[in-house]
């Protein structure tokens, strides 16, 4: 196990002395303003949606609770218990992640259609929620509500695939990683911007809640205008299309003058391996013996993501500021100050993840994270008995969220991409979306009942599952940073200590995996 960890230490070296100078990049990227204007304007309509949609219905849930009450006692001529309201209001905000997994698996259908298209249709999805939404206070109707956040949701599942695929192919190979790190930090901003848009002196007030929630229909009216001057995919387009002409027009356009030609020649001689390799389904992945450990690990991140804690905190940050001992009246700024802090951290993360191996940014990111959560458990029951320590418990929060912001939020996402060959791509991308909006569900369901009966307690069942990965991650995991789909399965295979797989297997693994350098990226 030694030679294992021994092993990553060494991959992280050689990645450091092969990564190029993030100012270097920066400046590049500065010369290619209509690239700026891609990651802007697909950021604002991407995974800006999915993170409002995490945490705008924190600030107006007490006028969405009133508005249930008015709407049943109009109805009924009774008033609704607490238990029906709490389980109503639990349902309204996890129904967001029913529909993100509805989103999620029509992505790949739509991506057919070209990547620019897939954003601008989303965007009709998004504007319809938003109408309900606004509409929901004079029609009296919370489930007008309920139906706009599965909307919201269904855009969001696809907004995320799209802005990441969109973005990463627009990109030069030069750029990418450094720009596939602004789809977290639009996840970021939008958290943080709902916050701030819901404080009671903007539109968190009794009168503008309904704006608040309908706020995402005019980010995706302005993507809607703005795309229509910005080119498609060029890699969609020569790959797809086979459009060599217009290919090359919009790499003029995204890149101004960097030489592009060669990327043009690496996507053409990529082409008829795309062609003869095809993909396997979800359960063919699952059948396959060399994979098993793969997506293991896929199964283990993607759930300790949305089970570590972090959404909670965002979906019922008041609930747990109060926890914590905040007074209400400093809620919505603790609230604020956690969307501003995950926002900055994933912007200026890409500094720490261009100079770290993956594995080791994953396993820090856990550890950090289990360690705050048990100091977090000790000051939240020493609350009783020393006043100020309510402040360290919300300090306490921040250290947790920048740890998870600087490694495994980055980290996670992509992971498919790197663990997996082309050929598996598709699917292991499709059972890691299951996972983290069936988990992202759950998690939105059972948190308030979590704190209704473990009180000061509620953080360990999160530290279960940060523990769980820590030792996961250091024992059973190699590090694949820069590394084939190929070497990743064989080092897999050296560190469980087994026999070496059937020759069928690795043969599944090899159809496709000479692509997988350059097709990183596409899903």
């Amino acid at each position: 196990m030694h030679s294992n960890n021994q092993q990553s230490l060494h991959t992280v070296s050689r990645h450091k002395d092969k990564s190029p100078g993030t100012v270097q990049n920066l400046k590049l990227l500065f010369k290619s303003p209509i690239l700026i204007a891609v990651t802007i304007i697909s950021g604002i309509g991407g995974s800006m949606h999915y993170g409002i949609g995490v945490s705008v219905m924190t600030s107006p849930s007490t006028f969405i609770k009133e508005l249930m009450n008015e709407t049943i006692m109009q109805r009924y001529n009774t008033s609704a218990t607490e238990g029906d309201v709490s389980i109503t209001w639990s349902f309204m905000v996890s129904i967001f992640a029913i529909g993100g997994l509805a989103g999620s698996m029509l992505c790949g259908l739509v991506l057919e259609y070209g990547r620019k298209r897939c954003l601008l249709l989303n965007n009709f999805v998004t504007i319809a929620g938003a109408v309900l939404m606004i509409c929901s206070k004079p029609a009296k109707s919370f489930e007008m509500i309920m139906v706009a956040r599965f909307i919201y949701g269904v855009n969001a599942g696809i907004g995320l695939s799209a802005h990441t695929v969109y973005l990463t192919e627009c990109s030069p190979k030069r750029l990418r990683t450094m720009l596939s790190v602004t789809v977290g930090s639009y996840a970021g901003f939008g958290k943080f911007t709902a916050q701030l848009l819901g404080i009671r002196q903007l539109l968190g007030g009794k009168d503008l809640w309904p704006w608040l929630l309908g706020f995402n229909g005019f980010l995706g009216l302005f993507q809607l205008l703005a795309l229509l001057f910005l080119p498609e995919s060029p890699r969609f387009l020569l790959l797809d299309r086979g459009d060599h002409e217009a290919c090359d027009k919009a790499m003029s356009q995204l890149w101004s003058n960097m030489d592009h030609h060669q990327e043009v020649e690496e996507m053409l001689k990529e082409k008829p391996t795309l062609e003869d390799s095809c993909n396997y389904s979800v359960y063919e992945l699952m059948r396959s013996s060399a994979l098993r450990w793969q997506l293991v690990t896929i199964f283990i991140t993607f759930t300790c993501l949305q089970f570590c804690g972090v959404n909670a905190v965002y979906f019922y940050s008041f609930e747990v500021f109060k926890e914590v001992g905040i007074p209400n009246s400093q809620l919505p700024y603790a609230a604020l100050g956690t969307g501003l802090c995950e926002f900055l951290c994933s912007t200026f993360g890409f500094f720490i993840i261009e100079g770290s191996g993956k594995k080791m940014l994953l396993f820090r990111g856990y550890l950090g994270m289990t360690i705050t959560l048990i100091l977090l458990t000790v000051t939240l029951n020493l609350e009783r008995y020393i006043s100020w320590m309510s402040y360290c418990s919300m300090i306490l929060i921040f250290i947790f969220i920048i740890f998870i912001c600087l490694g495994p939020v980055a980290v996670t996402v992509p992971l498919p991409g790197d663990l997996f060959s082309h050929s598996y791509k598709s699917a292991a991308f499709t059972v890691a979306y299951v996972i983290n909006w069936t988990c992202l569900f759950v998690v939105g369901m059972v948190f308030p009942l979590m704190v209704k009966h473990l009180n000061r307690f509620c953080f360990l069942v999160f530290l279960f599952f940060c523990m769980v990965n820590v030792l996961y991650l250091w024992f059973l995991v190699p590090e694949f940073t820069n590394r084939t789909a190929l070497q990743v399965a064989e080092d897999f295979d050296r560190i469980h200590n087994r026999a070496k797989a059937p020759q069928m297997g690795f043969n599944e693994l090899r159809n496709g995996s000479s692509s997988h350098g350059q097709t990183l990226m596409k899903s």
